[in-house]
């Protein structure tokens, strides 16, 4: 229809030059209008695609960015509970370095007690050490005790039994006594009742007795060992104490002055007697009974003649002390 209209336009300008130049004009600005819709057109499609596309990208940027700041923001809550277990971390670090602290402190009183127990230790190993040294000289001389005990046991035995072999052979009815050596003579056979005169009788046992007994406890390989020769006078219980002791004390005196004297003893055994001979009067402190249990007045009026080693009194203070620590050590075991 356009065409047609512009094929007739054109008829009509043909028809006058006028007319022609003019359409041919309002042709041309028909066409350039033309042109310019169809530029116009194109590039507001060119704009609109433009647009459409921009449009999609910038969605598409939008959701980048939503995805961004929902990363970011779950970033930054895992970042809220990194701190947080930063800030977990740091209290729990402080804790430990104030229960360090503390343990350090703790340390240090322990290395300062240790340092007093070690030297309270070292105290005492030195005290140990000289109880050890000091239990060693005992016992060094504890040994050496008991060499002297056992010395002095095997020669009072000896003694012992060469007193009675030697009295058997003299054909003596003296009885020694197996355990302490002690023998004892018949107070009758040396005086009257009541007197302190040796009798004949007696002098006559002495004459025989002292010098076997003497040629044994003299004799070189006990002579270091003898310590005392002890001439007891015991009476029975008649009579007040204090008159009886009176009476044994004399007896025994003269028994002792009687053996002094005798004339069949050496000046060298004399001079050892004077040296080691003692008389004790008992009185009837140490009464004799019969197996009833009643005193044997003819037993108990008696004079006994005794004998001691040296050291003897050393031995008995260490069985006491023995026998104490026996005892001890008995009472702890109980406890």
């Amino acid at each position: 229809m356009a065409r047609q209209r512009i094929h007739n336009r054109r008829a009509a300008r043909g028809s006058s030059g006028g007319g022609a130049s003019w359409i041919s004009y309002s042709d041309m600005m028909a066409a350039l209008l033309l042109i310019f819709v169809l530029i116009l057109c194109y590039s507001l499609y060119q704009y609109f695609s433009m647009l459409e596309t921009k449009t999609r990208e910038l969605e598409q940027q939008q959701i980048q960015l939503n995805l961004a700041q929902n990363d970011l923001a779950a970033k930054e809550k895992a970042l809220i509970i990194i701190q947080t277990d930063l800030d977990t971390l740091k209290d729990t670090l402080t804790s430990k370095e104030e229960e360090l602290n503390a343990a350090n402190v703790i340390l240090i009183s322990r290395e300062k007690e240790l340092e007093e127990l070690q030297a309270v230790l070292a105290l005492k190993q030195a005290d140990l050490d000289a109880a050890t040294a000091k239990l060693e000289e005992q016992q060094l001389a504890l040994t050496s005790q008991a060499k002297r005990i056992e010395d002095l046991i095997g020669v009072k035995a000896n003694i012992i039994q060469d007193l009675s072999a030697s009295l058997n052979r003299a054909n003596m009815k003296a009885t020694v006594d197996p355990n302490n050596g002690d023998i004892v003579l018949d107070s009758a056979v040396f005086f009257e009742t009541g007197k302190s005169t040796i009798k004949a009788e007696g002098q006559a046992l002495l004459d025989r007795f002292v010098p076997v007994y003497l040629d044994v406890l003299l004799r070189p390989e006990y002579e270091d060992y003898l310590g005392e020769i002890i001439i007891e006078g015991h009476t029975d219980s008649s009579g007040s104490y204090d008159n009886n002791l009176k009476l044994s004390q004399e007896r025994a005196l003269q028994v002792a002055l009687y053996c002094l004297n005798l004339n069949s003893l050496t000046r060298e055994q004399k001079n050892k007697l004077q040296q080691i001979m003692t008389a004790k009067g008992r009185s009837y402190s140490d009464l004799v009974y019969d197996e009833n249990g009643r005193e044997d007045a003819d037993a108990s009026r008696r004079v006994e003649f005794k004998f001691s080693l040296k050291d003897s009194e050393m031995i008995e203070e260490m069985n006491r002390i023995l026998e104490g620590d026996g005892a001890k050590q008995a009472g702890e075991g109980t406890t």
